[in-house]
């Protein structure tokens, strides 16, 4: 038996490894171990979850965004960019759209915009909860005060998605301008987390300069922070940015990942995200067979969704976008998987019992 195999094994009976046997999974792992950790993610999960696959209606609500990230389409640098904002009337028609396909959790998606200001934020999250009380809403709108996300959570938001994308101070400066930190992202993280929300953390796959060992720390970072949630996908260039002529990342180093996350995270709702099945013919029904749980269909307006441009050639059309569901029923059926009518907020009936479990770590790098 190979030392992979072995360590994939270790994995997937005790839901842990040291960091010097991850790196050693990392950069050598085979077919054989790869096969290992798939079929032991998708049956761990489907232990906890059974074969349901929960859905989220996403809702780019706004593509104006006051940083300058290196690697986003939607970087505020971009000129090319083709702006534009919903109305909050534009965001409940959305959701009504989706509500009537079925779907009980709508995502708010937007850059760091500053109209959207506390009250107006709060005003569409309480209106859409005071429509449709039976459904939860994600927001995922980047860094803000711990007020602000105090006031949303009052307001009646769930769920924050707020991707640490690399657990690495110097890579994390790579790929952000200078007033960006991965501290502050980190306490962000930490006082959503203390807030009571259900939070979602997460990192980009093969971004430029990643090291083994910078996957390394997302994974112990991860493992020490509990999300609810983690949002992993392949870094993919997009061709207003400095990163445009950056290699995208691996698929299949993606899947591995998934699976890895899974079986150290036994509880987690883990995505199939939209940038896995832009790079991957059936991608998203992989990531499903490697452990995920969760997709998100689009349900923004089809102009929006064509000028969402994060990188280049993402998908929000077919079995991407909310009104073709049946399509993802379809082809999640075939896989042996069903769509319930669920906010799927997984196994916590009261997440925030996990909420303060959560001490940010120190950011010595060994470097």
């Amino acid at each position: 038996m190979s030392r992979a195999l072995a360590l994939a094994r270790q994995l997937a009976d005790t839901h842990n490894l040291p960091d010097g046997d991850l790196l050693y999974l990392l950069e050598h792992w085979d077919p054989e171990a790869a096969e290992l950790l798939r079929s032991r993610a998708q049956a761990l999960c489907q232990e906890v979850y059974g074969r349901r696959v929960f859905i989220r209606g996403l809702i780019e609500f706004t593509n104006f965004c006051k940083n300058d990230c290196y690697y986003c389409g939607i970087r505020k640098s971009n000129r090319q960019a083709q702006r534009y904002r919903l109305s909050q009337e534009d965001i409940l028609a959305c959701c009504g759209m989706g509500y009537g396909l079925g779907f009980r959790t709508f995502v708010l998606q937007g850059g760091e915009d500053p109209w959207f200001t506390d009250e107006r934020l709060c005003a569409i999250v309480r209106a859409i909860k005071a429509r449709w009380p039976d459904c939860a809403v994600t927001l995922s709108v980047g860094e803000r005060s711990r007020e602000s996300y105090r006031l949303l959570r009052e307001a009646g938001a769930d769920r924050y998605l707020l991707r640490h994308e690399t657990a690495t101070p110097s890579h994390y400066q790579k790929l952000h301008p200078p007033e960006l930190s991965l501290a502050h992202r980190l306490a962000c993280l930490g006082d959503l987390k203390d807030l009571g929300y259900q939070v979602g953390a997460g990192f980009m796959v093969g971004s430029p300069w990643q090291t083994w060992e910078d996957l390394v720390r997302d994974l112990r970072f991860l493992k020490d922070f509990q999300p609810h949630m983690v949002g992993i996908g392949p870094f993919l260039s997009q061709k207003d940015t400095p990163f445009r002529d950056f290699p995208n990342g691996s698929g299949e180093l993606t899947l591995f990942l998934l699976s890895v996350i899974r079986l150290l995270l036994p509880e987690v709702l883990l995505p199939a995200t939209t940038a896995l099945g832009t790079l991957l013919p059936g991608g998203r029904e992989q990531g499903i067979l490697h452990g995920a749980n969760v997709v998100m269909p689009n349900l923004s307006p089809q102009d929006a969704r064509e000028k969402y441009t994060l990188y280049d050639n993402k998908l929000h059309s077919g079995a991407e976008a909310a009104e073709s569901l049946g399509l993802l029923r379809e082809s999640l059926s075939k896989i042996g998987y069903e769509i319930p009518i669920d906010k799927g907020s997984g196994p916590w009936p009261d997440w925030t019992s996990r909420a303060r479990r959560f001490k940010a770590p120190e950011l010595a790098e060994s470097r």
